[in-house]
């Protein structure tokens, strides 16, 4: 998957990210619920899930106070949420998951489809295009933070049981099977390596590229009505932006 520019997206999502704070961090707030509820525990220590949610807390900023507040409230929350994946084209055949929790399905099933259709695409069934991607944990590092040999590293993330890591330009990704995600994220953790991003993903095994500027404007506009919804936790695509 070499050469997409996964660190570029990465940071320029984390600016739009910066600019809506609130909205972040309420998804992660929801997240956070879920893993206490279905974890069983409120104590990270055993509990893999939210352990691995609070890293991705923290990897976009959420100050301590607000993990542990969030944490405490799932336990008193009467709120059930209900994890739904849709999967849809946009413009040129471009694919795209969206992953959802939510309390009201009705809304959250109107609001996606809105989406893709405000952006002239269409919501499609369970699957039709979920075999373009491969599920895999991800995790990205920014080569400045590294500051030893890039062996050095890739030898720590394979003998965590990583399955690959990839030296691009400006950063390292390692990609794991998803089950081998938190031991492998858990490692790097311990040995001090900063990561730009760590969660389990969908990863497109190819890249559409759009030329027509009408398509560019299209799917930007699904991509942005997905990601300010509230009930949106993810977004996926093969769009190469």
């Amino acid at each position: 998957m070499s050469g997409h520019s996964k660190f570029a997206n990465i940071k320029h999502k984390k600016e739009k990210n910066d600019a809506a704070k609130g909205k972040i961090f309420t998804k992660i707030g929801k997240e956070l619920a879920v893993a206490v509820k279905e974890g069983g525990s409120s104590d990270p220590s055993i509990n893999r899930r939210l352990r691995d949610v609070i890293a991705k807390a923290k990897a976009n900023n959420m100050p301590n106070d607000t993990i542990e507040r969030n944490i405490k409230r799932a336990d008193s929350d009467p709120s059930t949420y209900e994890a739904i994946t849709y999967e849809g084209y946009g413009p040129n055949g471009t694919a795209i998951i969206v992953e959802t929790l939510t309390d009201n399905k009705n809304r959250t099933a109107s609001n996606v489809k809105n989406a893709f259709t405000k952006g002239g695409g269409n919501v499609g069934t369970p699957g039709c295009v979920a075999f373009m991607f491969d599920n895999k944990g991800q995790i990205i590092i920014d080569k400045n933070s590294w500051e030893k040999d890039a062996d050095e590293l890739m030898m720590l993330a394979l003998d965590a049981g990583a399955d690959d890591f990839v030296e691009e330009d400006d950063s390292y990704e390692i990609t794991t099977a998803p089950d081998d995600f938190s031991g492998v994220r858990e490692a790097l953790e311990e040995a001090g390596v900063e990561m730009v991003m760590a969660s389990v993903t969908m990863i497109p095994q190819t890249f559409v590229t759009l030329s027509d500027s009408e398509d560019i404007k299209n799917i930007t506009k699904t991509l942005d009505m997905l990601e300010e919804d509230d009930d949106v936790q993810d977004v996926y695509h093969n769009w190469e932006e």
